[in-house]
């Protein structure tokens, strides 16, 4: 794979690329998550600060100076933080903006209990019947058990809920045996009213369920994979807007003269939502006008979506993309999220490779090295939360440090331009939809 770097336009009085970045501009799109986009500044806070002492360097946070009220989560609302940070006694000053889709998140998952069932039924005969499910266990079987988890889950939950049902109506029967022969009115009466009893408390059982999903994430993530599956990989109107917005935004910031790096950060299915937004950059002819452009995936699931029939929008955006030579992309998994598709390369095996590929840069966090044995020992099996660990800090880091990337005074351009890809990574063609044409 050829080394990318980014290219500036001949009319950008721009500083030489090679300066330290004084001032970036840092978009993070987050994955398919409800919950307000504040608990991305304190986790940026929180983990900083422990990587700043390990690692000894300094980062501070504060607020973004006002801008038009805007409510996060509403479209054309936005949250934010400003970072501040002495590396390698350089500093660095740091505007963070959150692309918030978490409102689209919250409407994909309100339907009813009953409803999340049909949506698991829909959901399981997509991946099934489009010879999807089976291309993507070629790849990884980590994210394939994730994504079975929810069905094995909910499908106990309405066992267990079917036992109790069917146990209390057995007692009415058991009851009036016991009591003799009574009016045969009374006995269809008793069994009636047990029968009642017994949808009641499964009702109940199952509501309970659902009300416990904090820890268990079943109905979380079943209206994650139905929301990717629900157009068979094409995306919705909603978030098509979403990311015409985000473009928008990320256009602006690339005509900003004043800033030396403007990075783009996906987290999980905020990888896919970021090629789209950066392929949308690039056709508006806004890419490397001024500023280096960098994007940076993180714990990417591409396949899940780029995978399905109708996914031909999110193919072609992977493809031109990859094709870049105004952009930095850099891809980084760790075999040890089971949430991720590890060192996939998610354009070579989503099919759309070409001679012109030069992107990603596909490397790993590698957890076990990066991480010491007693943190990974902590860790090893809480998978929610490796996979945030890209978000986080290491106690023995390597070249992934999340914070000097984002916040230190190299561009990814600068950071990555000696690095090879992964010699593990998975770069063949697997996915059996592979058209980027409608």
């Amino acid at each position: 794979m050829e080394q990318g770097k980014s290219v500036l336009a001949a009319d950008c009085s721009h500083d030489d690329t090679a300066a330290p970045v004084r001032r970036r501009k840092l978009f993070y799109i987050p994955g398919y998550d409800p919950i307000h986009p504040r608990r991305y500044r304190e986790l940026y806070r929180k983990e900083g600060a422990e990587q700043a002492a390990i690692s000894g360097y300094e980062i501070a946070l504060s607020a973004r100076p006002n801008r038009q009220a805007a409510q996060p989560g509403v479209s054309g609302g936005g949250y934010g933080w400003q970072v501040d940070a002495v590396i390698d006694g350089h500093s660095t000053h740091t505007e963070v903006e959150v692309l918030v889709w978490s409102d689209i998140v919250r409407g994909s998952m309100t339907p009813s209990i009953a409803e999340t069932y049909g949506q698991m039924l829909r959901t399981a005969w997509i991946y099934i019947s489009t010879g999807t499910l089976r291309r993507l266990m070629w790849l990884r079987k980590g994210p394939v058990i994730a994504a079975l988890y929810p069905v094995a889950v909910l499908l106990l939950q309405a066992i267990l809920a079917a036992i109790l049902a069917l146990t209390i109506a057995r007692i009415g029967p058991w009851g009036t045996a016991a009591l003799g022969r009574l009016a045969a009115w009374i006995d269809v009466l008793v069994a009636g009213l047990f029968w009642t009893l017994g949808l009641a408390a499964a009702v109940m059982l199952m509501r309970w369920f659902r009300s416990m999903d904090g820890k268990i994430y079943a109905y979380y993530l079943m209206h994650d994979y139905a929301h990717s599956a629900a157009l068979r990989g094409a995306y919705a109107p909603e978030l098509e807007q979403r990311i015409a917005e985000f473009s928008a935004e990320v256009a602006t910031a690339l005509n900003d003269r004043d800033l030396d790096e403007v990075l783009v950060v996906g987290h999980s299915s905020g990888a896919h939502v970021g090629t789209s937004v950066l392929a949308d950059v690039m056709r508006m002819g806004q890419a490397g006008r001024c500023v280096p452009l960098g994007f940076l995936s993180l714990g990417q699931v591409v396949p899940m979506v780029s995978f399905l029939p109708k996914a031909q929008r999110l193919r072609r955006d992977l493809q031109e993309l990859s094709q870049r030579g105004d952009i930095c992309w850099v891809d980084v998994t760790a075999p040890g999220d089971g949430c991720a598709f590890a060192l996939c390369d998610p354009v070579a095996v989503s099919g759309v490779s070409t001679a012109k590929t030069r992107w990603p840069l596909v490397i790993s966090a590698a957890f076990t090295q990066t991480l010491s044995p007693q943190r990974w020992a902590t860790l090893r099996w809480r998978f929610f939360r490796l996979h945030f660990q890209y978000l986080c800090a290491f106690d023995q880091p390597g070249d992934y440090d999340y914070f000097q990337i984002t916040a230190g005074p190299q561009t990814l351009a600068e950071r990555y331009q000696h690095r090879n890809a992964s010699g593990s990574r998975i770069d063949v063609t697997a996915s059996k939809h592979t058209s980027v044409s409608d």
